[in-house]
């Protein structure tokens, strides 16, 4: 299958959005360069803490494609993601969601609180199994996620659950730029789980 055959890889930020030296925007230039049809959701023009206003981002982005698509989304982005398949329908063939946020529990200082999560739309996170296939990423001393909290949004969502040890919240803070297992976690999607990737340990969700 050529690289324009396969599925659209769309990448859903947190809510930073656009950070140069993330491994999102290293992994959307690296697969833009090998031919593959790349999209990344656009911050949301007006409010961007508005929950609505990124779901509303994402499914616009995804209209716009005429081919199935595969989802890559971090942190909130991952949030995004949830929210969105409850509401909407797409040709998704599978999502990696990697590191989610933890916004049911106080996050450090800096970022917005509980109140203002609530008053934007982004809790409850719904806790019911998406409606494709997907992956969850998660790591051990994630500062925005417990490790025991990551897992029960992994059985949730019916997500394979990938531990990928002490990588912080996987961003540029955590010492990543680039995150080279993320390609083989997109391989380990698009071949249907046939193989788990190098170094990660799978436990659950789809077969």
């Amino acid at each position: 299958m050529s690289a324009t055959a396969k599925p659209a890889v769309v990448f859903v930020p947190g809510l930073r959005d656009h950070v140069a030296d993330h491994w999102q925007t290293m992994l959307a230039e690296r697969l833009a360069r090998a031919g593959r049809v790349v999209r990344t959701v656009p911050p949301p023009a007006g409010n961007r803490l508005s929950l609505d206003a990124r779901v509303a981002a994402l499914h616009a982005t995804l209209t716009l494609l005429d081919r199935p698509v595969l989802l890559i989304a971090h942190s909130a982005g991952a949030i995004t993601t949830v929210h969105w398949a409850a509401r909407h329908g797409a040709d998704v063939h599978g999502a990696l969601l990697a590191t989610p946020v933890d916004l049911e529990s106080p996050l450090p200082d800096g970022y917005p609180t509980p109140a203002e999560l609530a008053e934007h739309g982004w809790t409850p996170v719904p806790r019911v199994p998406l409606p494709f296939p997907s992956v969850l990423a998660a790591s051990s001393d994630d500062p925005l996620g417990a490790p025991e909290r990551v897992a029960g949004l992994a059985r949730s969502w019916g997500s394979r659950l990938v531990r990928l040890g002490a990588v912080g919240h996987l961003n540029p803070a955590s010492g990543y730029g680039e995150w080279p297992q993320a390609q083989e976690l997109v391989g380990m999607l698009e071949s249907g789980f046939d193989s788990p990737p190098l170094g990660a340990v799978p436990t659950g969700g789809h077969p």
